[in-house]
């Protein structure tokens, strides 16, 4: 399949396999530039003696490959070493402290509407996609008093860029001014994978200085969109940094406002699409870690569980970083050396913090759903969970309290678990002080250090969804798919890609994939920074 190809480690960029007709992303409700991704042509399914599939991992991007692969006839295995569906977006039941029940998860993920894989994995047991509710802003507050709002930013570049001077206070036309337009002229044309030949050296720090980029604009909102990758903003790759303007803001007029889901991650989501697959004949088994992978004889695979070794025709690995390592590592004879020193070679962003607090009084009316926060000794962002998750909702609406969340990224590891966590409770007492006399009904503090880090001069080790083994392929947010994706569409995509390429194979059709323009959108712009680029 030449367009899987060109996703892995060769050079060249990758184009969008069409035939016939292209179809009209606007009939869709997508960014009328969205690219379309067509598979490799064949049968709609496969029939007679399928060829069985395990997919190791049942967090987005494990689902989406069981998914893709289960439509069409594969006889799937999905193994999740957790009790429920949905890996780091997974949810559990907690019993609070007045005794009633809650769902404790990882917290607050902002569903974008450029996420469009993501999004028709979900449509499969939500086709309008009515468990999902928008937020109306995008709010940032800054510690100095400085704030910034993106509801009402146009979408359509380069009328967002231009909106978004003209309305913000942290970014003026005097910054845009003293910028170096030599230097920033690559943000108007962001190329996949070629941004990560050109940028990948550097920090993304450095490439803001280097461009002259507003230091009140860098605090404010560089630093929030940025530790959202879980990385302190020092350690990430500038190529990271030109994708993530691109994806949301200089390459798709989709926007940067967002959904949320109106009730917990596995009721919203993980339990119906679980249901779907088994519909579909798969057997989902959860509680299941997988210890290793071991080839066998004639091409097959045998994944060895907890009590059991089943054999498969083909394997996805869509686990997180440490889960990868481990399982490659004690998986003898599975790739090459090469390969397996760059799966070592993976390493986790640094710990994060999530605090959830029951509080028994409302906070004030006008406070945002969500709020990023800068300069707050590390608190990144804040949520009111009752003003759109459902289950909060009724617990608010039944003591008269409120449910608040609270997230701190990339925490320096040699900081006592507590500290930050009071720390963190007092700088939401700064910024809505009608919380400093509420009384905590209840807390719960999750502590995870499991998101991959996309350090300075890491891409060309970061693993590809193909591997050594024809039919063993990698699914995640950690994956290098050659495509303008991230975070949990990044994850999804992989998915789809990867039960892709092993469909391929058998001389199935796989699913069709949507992403943003895989470069800049304004062909004039595009010609001026090619212009510069060749010096």
């Amino acid at each position: 399949m030449t367009l899987l190809r060109d996703h892995e480690p060769a050079r060249a960029s990758a184009r969008p396999r069409t035939r016939g007709r292209r179809p009209d992303a606007s009939r869709h409700g997508r960014d009328r530039r969205a690219e379309v991704l067509l598979p490799e042509p064949g049968r709609a399914r496969l029939t007679g003696d399928a060829p069985s599939a395990g997919v190791v991992g049942g967090g987005v991007a494990g689902l989406a490959a069981a998914v893709a692969l289960a439509e069409r006839g594969v006889r799937v295995t999905l193994y999740e070493r957790g009790d429920s569906l949905g890996g780091r977006l997974a949810g559990w039941p907690v019993q609070l402290a007045d005794g009633s029940g809650a769902t404790m998860s990882r917290g607050f993920h902002a569903f974008f509407r450029q996420y469009y894989n993501l999004r028709g994995l979900l449509r499969r047991t939500d086709p309008a996609l009515s468990m999902l509710t928008p937020l109306p802003d995008y709010p940032l507050r800054h510690r100095n008093g400085m704030a910034d709002s993106f509801a009402r930013v146009p979408r359509t570049p380069p009328w967002s860029a231009a909106g978004f001077v003209a309305l913000s206070p942290a970014f003026g036309w005097r910054d845009l001014a003293a910028m170096n337009p030599r230097e920033a002229l690559p943000l108007l044309d962001v190329r996949v994978p070629e941004v990560y030949e050109r940028f990948d050296g550097i920090g993304a720090e450095d490439f803001l200085r280097r461009i002259n980029f507003p230091e009140a604009a860098r605090h404010l909102a560089f630093e929030v969109f940025s530790r959202s990758f879980f990385a302190d903003p020092r350690e990430l790759s500038a190529a990271e940094l030109l994708l993530m303007f691109h994806i949301y803001f200089l390459g798709s007029s989709e926007g940067l406002l967002f959904d949320v889901p109106r009730e917990p991650f596995p009721q919203a989501l993980w339990e119906p699409l679980g249901g779907y697959l088994r519909g579909l004949g798969a057997e989902v088994r959860t509680c299941t870690p997988v210890h290793r992978v071991v080839p066998a004889a004639g091409g097959d695979l045998t994944v060895e569980s907890e009590g059991a070794a089943d054999r498969h025709q083909a394997v996805v690995l869509a686990l997180d970083t440490g889960g990868l390592r481990q399982v490659v590592g004690a998986s003898d004879g599975l790739g090459d050396a090469s390969w397996r020193s760059d799966v070592d070679a993976l390493r986790t962003a640094p710990p994060f913090l999530v605090s959830r607090l029951w509080l028994d009084r409302p906070v004030r009316a006008e406070r945002a759903g969500f709020l990023g926060t800068s300069g707050f000794d590390g608190l990144d962002n804040i949520s009111v969970l009752d003003r759109w998750e459902g289950e909060a909702a009724r617990w608010a609406a039944r003591t008269g309290g409120s449910v608040v969340e609270l997230h701190a990224y990339a925490v320096d590891g040699s900081t006592a678990p507590g500290e930050v966590q009071r720390r963190m409770r007092e700088r939401l007492h700064e910024i809505y002080p009608e919380t400093a006399g509420a009384r905590v009904v209840d807390a719960r503090h999750e502590w995870r250090a499991d998101c991959p880090v996309f350090p300075v001069a890491g891409y060309r080790r970061r693993p590809a969804v193909r591997t050594p083994h024809p039919r063993v392929t990698l699914a995640g947010d950690l994956v290098r798919t050659g495509l303008p994706v991230a975070l949990m569409e990044r994850a999804a995509t992989s998915g789809f890609l990867a039960a892709n390429a092993l469909l391929a194979g058998w001389g199935v059709r796989g699913q069709v994939l949507w992403t943003v323009p895989r470069r800049g959108r304004s062909r004039v712009l595009r010609a001026l920074a090619g212009r510069v680029a060749g010096g």
